[in-house]
């Protein structure tokens, strides 16, 4: 499963992606207003450091205003996937930017219908909410399931990119329900190789190699 960070702080992006485990980035103009940078050249820097695909959002509700601001962001880098809503005009704007080649990355997406229609639509991705979904007291992890087994059944291409990821469960449980990607904040990207017996185990082993004088030399 590929790891999008969900972000628009262009040093934090800059730090996780030098681990090599970065394989995209999400953003939205809220993200962005959090750093205090103009928006389109935030995107022009995350494209130069991150080689996959870096998702932008429109801010417009209508086909055209759409378009227009779909137009804005492709010529920032070959890595843009634009944005849009799961709505009639988004889905529009979808196939008609999907016909160009352009990305196209569906938010907002909470029923397997829904992700049907924007895979039908030329979807590059489908933006499953699922931490909003189990906000409501349904199961997020169910939808991606659900989406996993509608796109296998008509081998839509369309790629499932998990989002409102909570906690690193969403994305063992994302892996584990077949998601293409999911995109995370960088405090759960930092927690994803935590665990206790890891901790124990260095310092058994430190403990260890310092007892017995062990020294490596060049």
């Amino acid at each position: 499963m590929k790891i999008f960070l969900d972000t628009a702080d262009v040093a934090e992006i800059r730090e996780y992606a030098a681990s090599g485990l970065v394989d995209g980035v999400t953003t939205n103009p809220s993200l962005a207003a959090k750093t205090g940078r103009d928006y389109v050249e935030s995107l022009r820097e995350i494209c130069s450091i991150v080689p996959g695909a870096v998702s932008a959002e429109v801010l417009a509700m209508d086909y055209d205003g759409m378009i227009q601001q779909a137009a804005i962001f492709t010529k920032i880098a070959k890595n843009i996937a634009v944005k849009v809503p799961l709505t009639w005009p988004g889905l529009k704007a979808c196939k008609t930017l999907s016909d160009q080649g352009t990305m196209v990355n569906v938010t907002l997406c909470f029923s397997p219908v829904q992700a049907m229609m924007a895979a039908k639509a030329g979807a590059s991705f489908i933006s499953p909410f699922i931490g909003r979904v189990d906000d409501m007291g349904e199961d997020g992890i169910g939808l991606i399931h659900d989406i996993r087994t509608l796109y296998d059944n008509y081998n839509f291409k369309t790629e499932i990119l998990a989002a409102s990821v909570r906690h690193v469960q969403h994305v063992r449980e994302s892996a584990l329900a077949g998601a293409d990607v999911a995109t995370i904040p960088a405090s759960v990207f930092k927690a994803l190789l935590n665990h206790p017996l890891t901790d124990k185990g260095l310092a058994a082993f430190e403990a260890d190699a310092k007892k017995a004088g062990v020294v490596i030399k060049g």
